[in-house]
């Protein structure tokens, strides 16, 4: 509870009262040993958001495929602000273990999803990601605003982008984009691997081909 509180900035009765009423809401529910962790009335409300829910019921029959083909991690995820959002993850048998989750948000900067729904954002998305902080999360993660800037551009030029050990040391992310019916990028789909297991750019066409049969649904809504 002082820890709630403390991190919200609130009196602790104060916390305390939220906590409990979000609690008796569904928001958030208390496990035996008193931690908080969201509730299922939070998940029932996200799904009815739209571009989430309605775009995971379309591609899921695509994902699937690609994680059947692959046996590989498999990932879509959308861009809130300068945050990437995973709308679904499909975890493959034996694959390299990844940080991400269904819900969670992440950096625009260093994951294959990522580098896509940047290299496809407005120019003052891309200018306030870069201008700012960008966290290392390993010594292969990209932080020089420059060098970035060069790897969007290369996203945008092949159509796909390529994560090297940039998240953790051992795994390696292809991605590409997904667009809707006025040709607008409005998601990413990727392959999550171990590195050095496969080649990125004999990953490439299977993402592509996923993100464009995706495409081709949303055109057709």
């Amino acid at each position: 509870m002082g820890e709630v509180a403390r991190r919200a900035g609130l009196p602790a009765a104060t916390a305390h009262r939220l906590l409990r009423e979000f609690c008796e809401w569904g928001a958030l529910e208390r496990d035996e040993a008193g931690v908080y962790r969201v509730g299922l009335r939070l998940w029932e409300l996200g799904s009815l958001a739209p571009r989430g829910l309605g775009l995971r019921e379309l591609a899921l029959p695509f994902l699937e495929d690609l994680s059947q083909i692959t046996r590989e991690n498999v990932q879509l995820a959308v861009r809130e602000g300068t945050e990437v959002v995973y709308i679904e993850r499909i975890a493959g048998t034996g694959a390299v273990p990844v940080l991400t989750r269904v819900g969670g948000r992440f950096a625009l900067t260093a994951t294959g999803v990522g580098l896509v729904l940047l290299a496809h954002a407005p120019a003052e998305v891309q200018d306030e990601v870069l201008g700012g902080p960008i966290e290392r999360y390993t010594p292969e993660t990209v932080t020089d605003p420059d060098r970035l800037r060069h790897l969007l551009a290369d996203v945008r030029t092949h159509g796909f982008s390529i994560s090297e050990r940039q998240v953790t040391r051992d795994a390696l992310s292809v991605g590409a984009p997904i667009h809707d019916g006025r040709g607008r990028v409005v998601a990413a789909v990727s392959l999550v691997v171990r590195y050095g297991s496969a080649s990125p750019h004999a990953l490439a066409p299977l993402v592509m081909t996923s993100a464009r049969a995706i495409s081709r649904a949303l055109s057709i809504l």
